[in-house]
C-alpha cells in the first residue's frame, strides 16, 4: 500500500518567487493545455496553502511489449462444454511463461495452447517501469526545488508528492484556481501547465492540473411504485422465463433463468474472487444487502456480513444501516445496486468492496489537507500494489471523455492494461445517456462544435464495456423516455451509452466488425463522431427495473450501473468453472470476445443509443451495438 508523506517545503519557500518557475537545467515550456469543460466556472484563485498531491506519470519503458502480450495472449479459442453459466468455457493452456521475451508469434494464433499465460505483478512492473534516466532527471528536478519526500506506484512509473498550491504553481509555472460545476462541485485546477524542456520526453502527465473528471455513477433514479413499461410490451412466450421474469421488477431468479446460471454451484471459492469499486463517498450497506438476499437469495444471507471493505485514500466504510443524514443525502444507492447485483447471481463467490476517497464533490475551503480528485488513478495504483487481486472487477462510474486531458486518460488506461495483463477482467458501464445528454453535445475545444460525447473510462481499449438491455423475448436496447411519476417527480430520459472515442484509436481486435458497422450507417451522423475511434460497448446484459433495497425499502433502479455488476457476477461464475477445472481465468476479455467469443452470444437487433436529440447508433447484427449474453433455452455450436 502506498504511503503519502508530507513534503519538505522549507527550501522551496526560501527560494520561491511567486509566479516564477523554480530551478531547472533547461527553460520551461508549456507541456499541456486543456480547455475548462462546459458547466464549469472559475470563481477565484485557490488558496496558496491549500494542499494537493501531485501525481507525476513517467513514461513507461516497454508498454508496447505489455500491450502485445495483452492482445496476443488473450485471443485463444474457448470451447464450450455443458456447464452453465453461458456454458462452460474450456481453455487450452500450458506451463507458465517464465521470460518476458516469450511473447512472440506463438501466442498470436487464436487456437494456440498458450492462452491464459497471465503475467505476475513483478513481470508487469518490469515492463512498465520508467528508464533510469527518466527517474534520475525527475528526481533531480524535484530535489533542486526542495522536494525530497516522495512515494511511488509499484513500478515507479508514478511519483507522488504532497505540495501546497503555491508550490505546485511555481513548480509547473501555472496558476491554480477554484472552479465550480453547475451542480455545486468544486475543484482546484488549472487550464495549462509547463515543464523544463528536458523533462517533456520523460513525463506523460501530471495531475491534479487540467483534469475535471467527476466519475459520475451510471444509474437512473430510484422508482418506488410502478416503473415505466414500454407500450405494446409482449411478455415472453417461453414459460420458464415468463414464470420468473417480471418487466416491472427484475430479480436474481430471472437473471439466473434468463442467462442459464441456475443450478450452478461455485467450486473454486478459495481461489476465485470478484470486486467492485465505490467512489463519491458511496458505501455498500450491509443490512440492506441482507434484506435483499433474504427475499431473493435466502441461501446467501450470510454473505451480507462477510465481504471485506477496503478503504483507499480515506474512502468510507460502514457496517451498520444508513443514518438519517445519509438517507437524506441519497448516498449508497449506487453501492447497494452494485453489491446486490453481484451477490444475487454469483454468491457464494467471495466479494471485495473498494472505497476510494479523494473524489468529488470536494469543497476546497473546508480545511481538508489534501486534494487529489483523481479516483481511478488512486485506486488502480493501489490495486496494482496488491499481490493477489480479484479475477473480475466491476466499476459503474464514468464521465465525458473530453472533461479529462488526453494525457491523463491515456496513462490511466495504461494502468488498466496492467491489470488485464495480470489476468483481471475490468468491466465498466457504457453510460446512461446514449451518445450524449440532450442540449449538451458540443466540443470542449473553444469552438463549441456539435458532436457526440463519448465517455471515459468506457473509451479505454483495455477494459470491457457493458451496455444495458430491457425486455426478454427479444432483449432490446434499454430505454426509458422522460416522464413524471405518480408523485410528480421528473425522471429524465435514459438509455444505454454507446459511441466512439476521440482519444483512443480503434484497437485491432475490433477491425473485423466495427468498420463494417460504420459502413452500414451509410454516412449517418457523419462529422459527429470519430469513425476510427475505439467503439463501445462490448457486451450487454439486463439493466432496467432492477429490484433492489435501499435504506430498508424495496424499489427498482436502472442503468448500466446495474448491467455491469450483473455481467461481472456472471463472468465470475465462468471463472469459477475454469479455475475449478485447473484452467486460468478469462483475464482481458476483448481479444477473445471479438475473435471467438462473440459466437456464443446473442445479437441485440432492436433499439439504439439515443441522445443529443437524435436516435443515435442503432443495434444491428454483428457488432451492432450490444452483443448480449446467451439466453435460456439457446443451444449453439462451438465458437
Amino acid at each position: 500500500m502506498l504511503s503519502y508523506a508530507t513534503c519538505l517545503l522549507a527550501a522551496v519557500v526560501a527560494q520561491a518567487v511567486a509566479g516564477t518557475p523554480l530551478h531547472s537545467r533547461t527553460p520551461y515550456a508549456v507541456k499541456e493545455t486543456h480547455y475548462v469543460p462546459q458547466k464549469w466556472t472559475r470563481i477565484g484563485e485557490a488558496a496558496g496553502d491549500h494542499m494537493i498531491q501531485l501525481q507525476i506519470g513517467l513514461k513507461q519503458s516497454h508498454f508496447d511489449e505489455l500491450e502485445r502480450h495483452l492482445y496476443e495472449g488473450n485471443t485463444q479459442s474457448l470451447s464450450v462444454g455443458n456447464m452453465s453459466p453461458t456454458r462452460k468455457k474450456e481453455v487450452n493452456c500450458c506451463d507458465q511463461v517464465s521470460e518476458r521475451s516469450a511473447f512472440a508469434a506463438e501466442v498470436s494464433d487464436p487456437d494456440h495452447n498458450r492462452y491464459g499465460q497471465h503475467l505476475s505483478d513483478k513481470e508487469v512492473n518490469n515492463l512498465v517501469k520508467p528508464t533510469a534516466e527518466a527517474l534520475d532527471l525527475v528526481h533531480e528536478w524535484l530535489s533542486e526545488n526542495g522536494l525530497e519526500t516522495l512515494s511511488y506506484s509499484p513500478a515507479k512509473d508514478w511519483i507522488h508528492v504532497n505540495v501546497s498550491v503555491e508550490t505546485a504553481g511555481m513548480l509547473l509555472d501555472t496558476k491554480y484556481s477554484v472552479f465550480e460545476h453547475e451542480d455545486g462541485t468544486r475543484l482546484v485546477r488549472t487550464s495549462q501547465w509547463s515543464l523544463p524542456l528536458h523533462l517533456h520526453e520523460h513525463v506523460d502527465a501530471i495531475q491534479p492540473t487540467t483534469s475535471f473528471l467527476r466519475s459520475l455513477a451510471q444509474r437512473s433514479t430510484i422508482v418506488q411504485g410502478s416503473p415505466w413499461v414500454p407500450p405494446g410490451y409482449i411478455p415472453p412466450s417461453n414459460a420458464t422465463i415468463a414464470k420468473v421474469c417480471n418487466i416491472s421488477s427484475v430479480t436474481p431468479e430471472c437473471f439466473m433463468t434468463l442467462y442459464s446460471t441456475r443450478g450452478y454451484i461455485p467450486r473454486a471459492i478459495g481461489v476465485n474472487k470478484i470486486g467492485f469499486n465505490n467512489y463519491l463517498g458511496e458505501i455498500p450497506i450491509r443490512p440492506d444487502l441482507a434484506k435483499f438476499l433474504g427475499t431473493y437469495r435466502p441461501d446467501a444471507v450470510a454473505a451480507a456480513y462477510e465481504f471485506p471493505q477496503y478503504s483507499i485514500a480515506g474512502g468510507p466504510t460502514q457496517d451498520g444501516p444508513l443514518t438519517a443524514e445519509q438517507a437524506e443525502s441519497g448516498i449508497s444507492e449506487e453501492a447497494n445496486l452494485d453489491v446486490q447485483a453481484i451477490t444475487g447471481i454469483s454468491s457464494p463467490t467471495p466479494v471485495f468492496s473498494y472505497s476510494t476517497g479523494g473524489s468529488p464533490p470536494y469543497i476546497p475551503d473546508l480545511g481538508t489537507t489534501s486534494d487529489t480528485n483523481e479516483p481511478y488513478l488512486v485506486w488502480v495504483n493501489w490495486i496494482l500494489n496488491q499481490s493477489v487481486i480479484p479475477q473480475v472487477i466491476s466499476t459503474s462510474y464514468s464521465d465525458e471523455e473530453q472533461t479529462v486531458p488526453r494525457s491523463y486518460a491515456e496513462r490511466v488506461c495504461k494502468q488498466f492494461a496492467q491489470l488485464g495483463a495480470r489476468g483481471t477482467s475490468l468491466l465498466f458501464g457504457s453510460g446512461d445517456y446514449g451518445v450524449g445528454v440532450n442540449n449538451t453535445c458540443v466540443s470542449n475545444d473553444g469552438k463549441n462544435t456539435t458532436m457526440f460525447l463519448p465517455n471515459f473510462p468506457s473509451s479505454c481499449p483495455y477494459v470491457t464495456v457493458v451496455g444495458a438491455t430491457h425486455q426478454f423475448e427479444p432483449e432490446v436496447v434499454a430505454y426509458r423516455p422522460s416522464r413524471y411519476d405518480a408523485s410528480g417527480k421528473l425522471h429524465y430520459l435514459w438509455t444505454t451509452g454507446g459511441g466512439f472515442s476521440n482519444y483512443f484509436p480503434r484497437p485491432k481486435y475490433q477491425d473485423q466488425v466495427v468498420p463494417a458497422y460504420v459502413a452500414n450507417l451509410k454516412g449517418a451522423y457523419a462529422g459527429l463522431y470519430n469513425t476510427s475511434g475505439r467503439a463501445y460497448p462490448d457486451l450487454a446484459a439486463q439493466g432496467q427495473n432492477f429490484a433492489f433495497v435501499w435504506n430498508g425499502t424495496f424499489a427498482t433502479i436502472s442503468g448500466t450501473s446495474a448491467s455491469t455488476p450483473l455481467m461481472a457476477g456472471i463472468l465470475a461464475l465462468v471463472n469459477d468453472a475454469l479455475l475449478a477445472g485447473g484452467k486460468p481465468s478469462l483475464g482481458f476479455l476483448n481479444p477473445w470476445l471479438y475473435s471467438k467469443g462473440h459466437k456464443g452470444f446473442t445479437d441485440i437487433l432492436s433499439g439504439s443509443a439515443r441522445g443529443c436529440g437524435v436516435d443515435g447508433f442503432p443495434a444491428t447484427e454483428g457488432w451492432g451495438e450490444l452483443p448480449n449474453l446467451p439466453r435460456q433455452g439457446e443451444r449453439r455450436g462451438r465458437p
